[in-house]
């Protein structure tokens, strides 16, 4: 009698094995996969699919560079096509990651005698807690938008007098209302550098407030969530 041996199953490189599916809110989640050899910069961003699904979305990095996980952070969206699949994921599933991919990313001769503004609303804290992560003693301060306060993710990680959050749906944060409000009522040194990432309205009323401030528009990076 013959046994017919299966092929064990040979995993690509981009395949990774997912390590963890992190709760964050009811609707929020982080993603971390091993680092393995991957190599990126705070900042970036990557695209990630499902084993046996035709379908990617690119989302930001995280973690920081020397993090010992590669890490994304999802926000279900409960009609949606692929981030409820994400949120089904377990330990040991299979995901393909491409990348990375972008040049949102601190420019490393800064680091050390610039001031930083990181502004992000929702999801688009994301590079910015990889940038934190990966430069310790940079100098920054990181103004979020949300809804409620429970969206104010990972928020111990950052020092309080570092982090402004701003709350339009209840009275939670240092702010009420939206970002712009704060930003706004805000003093920022002549040569900070502002980072800026979120959905695309926030972006262009964030870009007119700096503007009427008296920035030049290449102190200003965007990164456009969609």
């Amino acid at each position: 009698m013959t046994m017919e041996m299966k092929p064990e199953l040979k995993i690509d490189e981009t395949f990774y094995k997912v390590k963890e599916v992190r709760k964050l809110t009811d609707e929020a989640f982080s993603l971390r996969l091993p680092k393995s050899r991957f190599k990126y910069h705070a900042g970036q961003h990557i695209s990630l699919g499902i084993q046996g699904d035709y379908q990617s979305r690119e989302y930001s990095i995280y973690s920081g560079e020397n993090d010992e996980c590669l890490e994304v952070l999802v926000k279900e969206v409960k009609d949606g096509y692929f981030t409820p699949k994400l949120s089904k994921l377990k330990p040991g599933d299979l995901v393909e990651v491409s990348g990375p991919f972008g040049k949102f990313k601190i420019d490393e001769k800064k680091v050390a005698d610039h001031k930083f503004v990181f502004i992000a609303s929702g999801t688009g804290i994301a590079p910015f807690r990889s940038m934190v992560r990966t430069y310790p003693n940079l100098d920054y301060l990181l103004i979020h938008g949300v809804r409620y306060g429970v969206e104010a993710y990972d928020k111990h990680e950052y020092a309080a007098d570092r982090h402004i959050l701003c709350t339009s749906g209840d009275k939670t944060g240092q702010v009420h209302g939206r970002l712009t409000k704060c930003l706004k009522s805000t003093g920022f040194e002549k040569g900070t550098q502002f980072y800026l990432c979120g959905n695309s309205n926030m972006i262009f009323d964030a870009l007119e407030i700096l503007k009427d401030k008296g920035f030049e528009r290449d102190q200003i990076h965007c990164e456009v969530y969609f």
